[in-house]
């Protein structure tokens, strides 16, 4: 999957002032991480933004908002944005976003959850 090379350079844009903002490549786009924690991505099928379950109603009331589904499964507190959006509608979601993912503690840096495959015998 591709990556909207526009909305991305509105999302580094409108992120330009937080140090704590990394890029990482997931979900086929890019993902923008805050303290750790995903705060939105961007790719060839639009804006995802994390709002959390209390905002998503709100979310969802606004143009171009719809659940997120991956895999067939409903992915509480994401929303995805269909659309061409300016750089005041990038600022708008990601302001929603942040509030959400603010509250949330940091995840330091390089540390991944690990599973163990296990195998029948």
């Amino acid at each position: 999957m591709a990556i909207d090379e526009k909305l991305a350079s509105q999302l580094r844009a409108a992120l330009g002032d937080t140090k704590q903002v990394r890029e990482v490549h997931m979900f086929g786009g890019l993902c923008f991480m805050l303290n750790g924690n995903m705060l939105a991505a961007c790719s060839e099928r639009g804006l995802l933004v994390r709002v959390g379950e209390a905002a998503e109603a709100k979310a969802l009331g606004k143009p171009g908002a719809e659940l997120m589904v991956m895999g067939g499964r409903r992915m509480r507190g994401y929303v995805r944005v269909k659309g061409t959006l300016d750089g005041r509608a990038v600022k708008t979601w990601l302001n929603l976003a942040r509030a959400f993912v603010e509250t949330l503690p940091p995840k330091p840096v390089g540390t991944k959850r690990r599973t163990r495959k296990t195998t029948k015998r």
